[in-house]
């Protein structure tokens, strides 16, 4: 049996949120969403993703600090996350790779740029894509 890889999908933006599951649905991949900081930790915790797409400015936790538990977490520090947010100065991409981020993507963003992003990640980390 094979295994789809599972994408956990992080945005306080609905519309967003239904757009990009859409088009990573029609890729091939599960997706798994969440809304805010709190329930992205729930989700990790109950999903097991192989990949996390994580907003930065969300409710309850940012997704800074999102990553930086996850990171410091022995059982999860291993998925790649790929910070997906509107912040566009140098110095928040800065602060998301030293929180443990593997990758930045900014939005608005080009879906081919994204899917790039997510296939390259998955590889680096011994995924099948």
């Amino acid at each position: 049996m094979e295994t789809r890889i599972r994408i956990l999908l992080v945005d306080d933006e609905p519309s967003l949120v239904k757009i990009v599951s859409k088009r990573l649905e029609m890729e091939g991949y599960d997706v798994c969403t969440a809304m805010d900081g709190e329930g992205a930790l729930q989700r990790v915790s109950a999903q097991e993703p192989h990949l996390i797409i994580l907003d930065v400015m969300l409710p309850k936790m940012s997704g800074y600090d999102v990553c930086k538990k996850l990171k410091a977490d022995e059982k999860y520090k291993k998925i790649p996350i790929l910070l997906f947010t509107a912040k566009v100065q140098e110095r928040d991409e800065r602060i998301g790779l030293e929180s443990g981020a593997d990758g930045y993507i900014r939005k608005p963003f080009r879906a081919a740029e994204l899917l790039e992003k997510i296939k390259a990640l998955l590889a680096r980390n011994g995924a099948c894509v």
